[in-house]
């Protein structure tokens, strides 16, 4: 017998037991609505069939996903009680909270919304066919991945944007009073993201600032095989200053109902984060291909099935009188021919059919760009050009918002962003606690609330401690979604190399690797003042008229380099160019005709300084984008060279240089080519740091070695 097949027989067991000695329902109780209860009982009920159903589709090779609800259908107290309008961000568990929630909204259609995704089928009305997530644009359910925790910061996110836009006059996805629902698990609850999170929305609750936000962990004791120590996320979760908390067993359909409702009203009321702890059992394993038997006793298999919330509801049901057994069991049995009846005519259903179609979320149709319409009359340095820049968007769009660490009355660790705030005021331009994982987050919760956000991370090694954020959660959302939510997003980072008397790795960092090799982000590295605005101006294009997450990286070096050859040239102090600049344009320096130089960020003036040495005709390429690479302006230039010369300040493995030689290789371009860039090592402190990043001679010999 398979574990399916026991759960539903110890459930019709433990209801026929009941005949005659459910206890008679305490007066206390009756405060939950007959018909509310018979409502969560049909929730709880679509869950647990849609369990098995997944199950049998895959054991006729028709189905690829068997996470299980089963024992977590007590969260359809929360979809019966948010109301349809409240964000819900959800743990992947949440097969009661999406059946609640669909029953509030006529001519839905939740049976076959998720057996569809199990199904991999076109007709998942969220991802259409890309994966298996409980997320519904009609429903206000945004898509989450199974990256654990990592939906957290977005939630908090959220529940920051909304009032903010409010107060800002803004239009907002939701309302402004919304109550952001967010479950996890309570293993989750240990993850660094969980917990930065966390501390996040303490910390602004500390400051004052209103957050709707309901964080509902469902503690079934189990992380996979390991289990959380008794009273751990009690403690834990109940720790936090700020946010309120409560618990409440799961089996308990009374006490459920009333805990859901009177977290979400508080929340809404109070304008203040709570924690809603439920005590839930776990069935049918972590996964399909999960035997608990392994690792689990049989007492506390047992255990777990004497707390069925589905047997908890009926108990209350039976007591209360209002169906008798047969009546209990009749409507389990008409929600199993319903479910079976959607799951076989899903036996053949409709499925992606081409890496296009897949990928279609990802792509961009962007070829035009407007001309900046603030054309300068005086040269700039690279700093001063984006400091504009990023003032004139403040001005042309009011969801336009600048924030990150110092950003604000500092106006940034190198100044970029000063006198920002005091023109556009702290809603707009503000700073944030000292954690990229929360910069990156609250970005994207205010991008999928209708702003357009513009964070900045203080230096590109930073970023990893949330690389996530991007990966996992930005990037993806558009894919997961089919397009039916995305997170239009800028995201500043200032880093490379070659800064002089505040150095070392983690304000050198010169690796991109990261940031390429994430489906459907943009990254564009601007290197000379003349193009610096117009660049950021496309990002930030790309982000409001696709919902592109775009990446600006700043070369540090670059920011305030006025020359170019000789002290006091002033080349590098450039009148920015007006002309907008599409998606995949280059620059080019030079007409030389001896070598073609490919090159980026500080590699443009390190190349052309290593040109007027080398005593060859070179022409310098400069990229602008790393990703995707402008593979076809890159083609049409080598075209008429026999020599190529890859210069890439980043580390030789993994570098940008390798997707430049394998594009040549790919197109059968006949020419001889030279890559030269950084060592295989971390930037180290002073001097030392010449001996493993790129270097002028480097290039030059490059340039001449025929």
């Amino acid at each position: 017998m398979s574990v399916a097949d026991e759960l539903d027989e110890r459930f019709v067991a433990a209801v026929r037991a009941l005949d005659g000695h459910a206890p008679r329902s305490r007066r206390a109780d009756r405060h939950i609505a007959d018909d509310l209860l018979i409502r969560y009982f049909d929730a709880q009920l679509q869950s647990r069939q849609i369990d098995f159903a997944s199950r049998t589709m895959q054991e006729r090779g028709g189905g690829f996903y068997t996470i299980s609800s089963a024992g977590h259908e007590s969260n359809a107290a929360l979809g019966l009680c948010s109301r349809v309008t409240d964000p819900a961000l959800l743990h992947y568990r949440s097969g009661g909270f999406y059946a609640a929630r669909a029953s509030l909204v006529e001519g839905s259609t939740p049976i076959r919304d998720v057996l569809a995704g199990c199904a991999t089928s076109t007709l998942d009305p969220i991802s259409a066919g890309r994966h298996k997530v409980f997320g519904n644009a009609e429903l206000n359910i945004v898509p989450q991945t199974s990256t654990i925790a990592s939906h957290l910061p977005r939630a908090v996110g959220i529940a920051l944007a909304l009032p903010r836009m409010q107060r800002l006059g803004l239009e907002t996805a939701w309302p402004a009073d919304s109550v952001v629902v967010c479950s996890f698990g309570d293993a989750s609850a240990n993850h660094s993201t969980a917990v930065g999170a966390m501390n996040a929305a303490a910390y602004c609750r500390h400051r004052g600032l209103p957050l709707r936000l309901l964080l509902v962990c469902e503690d079934n004791g189990l992380g996979i095989s390991v289990p959380t120590p008794a009273g751990w996320i009690r403690k834990t979760l109940s720790s936090y200053p700020g946010i309120a908390y409560r618990e409440v067993d799961g089996a308990d359909p009374v006490a459920m109902l009333a805990a859901a409702a009177e977290a979400i009203d508080t929340v809404r009321t109070s304008r203040a984060p709570l924690v809603l702890h439920v005590r839930m059992a776990r069935f049918l394993g972590h996964a399909g291909s999960d035997v608990e038997s392994a690792y689990r006793n049989p007492a506390d298999l047992a255990a777990d099935h004497a707390r069925d919330p589905l047997v908890g509801t009926a108990r209350e049901i039976l007591a209360r009188g209002v169906l008798d057994v047969a009546g209990v069991l009749d409507r389990y049995e008409r929600m199993r021919v319903a479910v079976a009846s959607v799951a076989d005519s899903l036996q053949r259903p409709p499925r992606l059919r081409s890496a296009a179609e897949v990928m279609r979320p990802l792509d961009s149709a962007l070829t035009r760009v407007d001309d900046d319409p603030h054309p300068a009359g005086e040269p700039l340095t690279l700093a001063q050009a984006v400091t504009r820049t990023l003032g004139h968007l403040l001005e042309e769009d009011p969801r336009t918002c600048v924030f990150g660490e110092d950003v604000g009355l500092k106006g940034g660790v190198y100044g970029l962003t000063r006198g920002l705030q005091q023109r556009f005021g702290r809603l707009r331009v503000f700073d944030t606690l000292l954690d990229e994982q929360t910069v990156l987050g609250f970005a994207l919760g205010s991008a999928v609330a209708g702003m357009l956000p513009i964070p900045e991370i203080q230096y590109l090694a930073y970023l990893h401690n949330a690389e996530d954020q991007l990966r996992g959660e930005a990037a993806s959302l558009a894919f997961f979604s089919d397009g039916q939510y995305r997170n239009p997003v800028v995201v500043r980072i200032a880093g490379l190399p070659y800064q002089r008397g505040f150095g070392g790795h983690f304000h050198n960092d010169n690796s991109v690797a990261v940031l390429r090799d994430i489906p459907g982000l943009v990254l564009a590295v601007p290197s000379a003042p003349v193009t610096a605005g117009a660049l950021l101006r496309t990002c930030t294009a790309l982000a409001r008229e696709e919902g592109r997450v775009c990446v600006f990286l700043e070369p540090i070096a670059l920011y305030h380099r006025r020359d170019l050859y000789e002290e006091g040239d002033g080349l590098w102090q450039q009148v920015p160019d007006p002309a907008g600049l599409p998606p995949g344009s280059v620059r080019v320096y030079g007409d030389g005709s001896d070598v073609l130089v490919v090159t980026f960020g500080n590699g443009v003036p390190m190349s052309l300084r290593a040109a007027r040495r080398a005593g060859v005709a070179v022409t310098v390429l400069d990229l602008q984008w790393l990703s995707p690479l402008p593979t076809t302006a890159l083609l049409a230039h080598a075209e008429g060279f026999e020599r190529v010369v890859v210069a890439d300040e980043t580390r030789r493995s993994g570098s940008v240089a390798e997707a430049i030689v394998a594009a040549l290789v790919d197109a059968s371009w006949q020419g001889r080519v030279t890559r030269v860039t950084s060592r295989d090592s971390y930037v180290p402190l002073g001097p030392a740091a010449a001996h493993v990043l790129m270097s002028e001679d480097d290039i030059v010999r490059a340039m001449r070695d025929r």
